[in-house]
C-alpha cells in the first residue's frame, strides 16, 4: 500500500485530481445515452394496417359519396381489444354494412379479417421515425425490439470481461483510449445501418465500447484519488449518469429522429495512465513520469523532482516482489478472503442492473409522457446520490450499500398493492425505486474498488459489470411472467434487491482504508 504514500507526496487532492474528474465525467453524461436511447429511438407508435381506402388517393376516389376518415376507417379496419382500431388486422375488404346505424360494432367475422400484407401506417405526430418504424418491429415482429436490447446488453456483458482483463493486462488509458474510438465510429456508423440485423450488430460493437469507457473512467478516478476523495470523485462520476438522463430525453425531445440521435457520441476526456498500475506491474519509468507530471500540475515540482526510479523501488519492494506475479479471475474464487467479497459484490452488481433495466427500458409501461419520466428519473438520481455520498463517510460503505438496496426493493414492491387506476402515485412508487437502485450504483461502483487489490481490480469490476449486464438482459424478460400475473413482475424487480441487500452485510467495511495493492495487502 505504499502507492498512498506516493500519491500524498505530489498531490492526492490537487488540480490534477479536479481536471481530470471534469474531463473523464464529462463524457459519461453523452455515453449514459446510449444506455437509455432504446426507450425513444425503439420507441412503439400508435398504427394500423395500410388500407387502399384511407391511404392511396386512387381508391379513395372510387368510393361512392363523401365518407369521412373516421367512417372509411371503420370499414376498413376491425376494432381491437381496446376497442381501438386493431394494429396488426385489417378487413379483406370493405364492410359496408358497418355504415348502418343500427349495425352491431362485431357484425363481422375474423374470417374476414387478414394481417397487414401491405405494411403498416404509423402516427408520426411524436417521433418522426424510429427503429420500430424502420423495420416495422411490429405485430408479428415485435418480438425483434426486446432481442436487440438484449444483443446491446450482451455487448456491454462481453466488453465487461474483455475490457476488465485487457485493462489489466495492457493498461487503463490505452483501453479507454480503444473504447471511445470504437464508440465515435461504429455509434456514427449505426444511423445508417440499411438492415435490422446489422443494426443490432452495430449496437453490440457500441455497448462493448460502452462498457470499456465507464469501467476504466471509475477505475482512473479511484487509482488517482486518496482514500478520503474517493468517494466525492466516485458520487460525481455516478451523477455524470444521472445528468445522463436528463439529458437524454432533452436531446430526444430535440430530436425526434432515431438515426440522428445515434450520432451523439462523447468527445473523449483527457487522459493520463494510472500511475499506481504502471509501478505494480513493473513500468517505473512510466510510473515516474505520470507521477512527476501529477506534482507538476499539482504545484508541488519539488516533491516531483525528489522522486527517482530508486526512491520508487524502495516504496515499492514488497508490491513489486508480487505485483507482476501473472493474477487471474481464477484468483477471486481460489483465495478464501477475495471469494467471500466476490460472491456478495457480484450479487450486489446483478441486482442493480436487474431492478434498473427491468424498469427503465420500459417508460411506455410507466407512463404516457416518457421525456417527463425520463427526467425525473434523472433528477431523483441526484439528490440520492448525494445524500448516498454524506452517509458513505458517516455509516460506512456496508450499511449504505445494503439500506439502498432494501429500500429500493420496498419502494417497487409497494407497487403491488397500488390500484392501477392511481397512476401517478405508481410511477413515483416507480421513480424512487429507481432513485434507490441510483444510489446502490454509487455505492458499489467505490465499494467494489476498494474490496479487490490493483493487480486484480478491472477483473473484478469487470466480473461485476457482467453480472450488472447479465441481470439488465434477464430484467426486460421478466416482464414476460405478466401472462400469468401482472404482479409477478413487480415481485421479482422488489425481491431481489432486497434479499441481496441483506447478502451485502456479508462484505467486510472498507471506509477510510487505503486502496490494496496486491493480494496480500488483504490478508494484512
Amino acid at each position: 500500500m505504499a502507492f498512498a504514500e506516493l500519491l500524498d507526496q505530489v498531490g492526492s487532492q490537487g488540480r490534477f485530481q479536479v481536471l481530470q474528474t471534469v474531463a473523464l465525467v464529462a463524457p459519461i453524461m453523452w455515453v449514459t445515452m446510449h444506455n437509455m436511447l432504446d426507450n425513444f429511438s425503439g420507441a412503439v407508435p400508435s398504427h394500423r394496417c395500410w388500407v387502399p381506402l384511407l391511404d392511396n388517393s386512387t381508391a379513395q376516389a372510387s368510393v361512392p359519396g363523401t365518407l369521412s376518415p373516421e367512417a372509411l376507417l371503420t370499414i376498413s379496419i376491425p376494432p381491437g381489444p381496446n376497442q381501438e382500431p386493431h394494429r396488426c388486422r385489417r378487413f379483406r375488404h370493405p364492410q359496408w354494412q358497418l355504415l348502418d346505424p343500427n349495425a352491431m360494432s362485431t357484425n363481422w367475422s375474423k374470417a374476414a379479417t387478414e394481417p397487414c400484407m401491405d405494411g403498416w401506417v404509423y402516427d408520426r405526430s411524436t417521433f418522426t421515425s424510429t427503429t420500430v418504424t424502420q423495420w416495422d418491429l411490429v405485430c408479428d415482429s415485435q418480438g425483434l425490439k426486446p432481442m436487440a436490447q438484449s444483443i446491446y446488453m450482451a455487448g456491454i456483458l462481453v466488453g465487461a470481461a474483455m475490457c476488465g482483463y485487457t485493462s489489466d493486462r495492457f493498461g487503463r488509458r490505452l483501453v479507454l483510449t480503444w473504447s471511445y474510438l470504437q464508440l465515435a465510429t461504429v455509434g456514427t456508423a449505426t444511423a445508417f445501418a440499411p438492415t435490422f440485423p446489422v443494426y443490432c450488430l452495430l449496437r453490440f460493437l457500441v455497448a462493448f465500447a460502452v462498457a470499456g469507457v465507464m469501467m476504466n473512467t471509475a477505475t482512473l478516478l479511484m487509482e488517482w484519488t486518496s482514500a478520503p476523495g474517493r468517494p466525492l470523485v466516485m458520487t460525481l462520476n455516478s451523477l455524470g449518469f444521472s445528468f445522463g438522463q436528463a439529458l437524454m430525453a432533452a436531446v430526444a425531445y430535440g430530436v425526434r429522429d432515431w438515426a440522428m440521435l445515434q450520432l451523439r457520441t462523447p468527445p473523449p476526456g483527457w487522459l493520463a495512465e494510472s500511475a499506481r498500475w504502471l509501478l505494480i506491474t513493473g513500468r517505473l519509468a512510466r510510473g515516474l513520469r505520470e507521477l512527476q507530471r501529477v506534482a507538476d500540475i499539482n504545484r508541488k515540482r519539488a516533491a516531483g523532482e525528489a522522486l527517482t526510479t530508486e526512491v520508487l523501488l524502495s516504496a515499492m519492494q514488497e508490491e513489486l516482489g508480487v505485483g507482476q506475479a501473472p493474477a487471474s479471475v481464477g484468483d477471486l474464487l481460489r483465495t478464501p478472503r477475495l471469494r467471500h467479497r466476490t460472491y456478495p459484490s457480484v450479487l450486489c452488481w446483478f441486482a442493480i442492473g436487474f431492478t434498473f433495466y427491468g424498469l427503465a427500458l420500459d417508460l411506455q409501461a410507466l407512463g404516457s409522457n416518457i421525456f417527463l419520466l425520463q427526467v425525473l428519473i434523472g433528477v431523483v438520481d441526484i439528490p440520492a446520490k448525494t445524500g448516498t455520498l454524506l452517509l458513505l463517510d458517516r455509516l460506512g460503505r456496508r450499511p449504505t450499500q445494503s439500506a439502498s438496496l432494501v429500500l429500493a426493493g420496498l419502494c417497487i414492491l409497494a407497487n403491488t398493492v397500488v390500484p392501477r387506476e392511481m397512476e401517478a402515485l405508481r410511477s413515483a412508487l416507480a421513480v424512487l425505486g429507481l432513485g434507490g437502485v441510483g444510489a446502490a450504483f454509487t455505492c458499489v461502483t467505490i465499494y467494489s474498488g476498494e474490496l479487490f487489490p490493483t493487480v486484480l481490480r478491472m477483473t473484478a469490476v469487470g466480473l461485476g459489470q457482467m453480472a450488472a449486464r447479465g441481470g439488465a438482459i434477464l430484467g426486460p424478460l421478466t416482464r414476460m411472467l405478466a401472462v400469468y400475473s401482472p404482479l409477478i413482475p413487480l415481485l421479482v424487480y422488489g425481491a431481489v434487491p432486497v434479499l441481496t441487500g441483506l447478502a451485502s452485510l456479508l462484505l467486510p467495511e472498507t471506509r477510510s482504508l487505503p486502496l490494496p495493492d496486491t493480494i496480500q495487502d488483504l490478508q494484512r
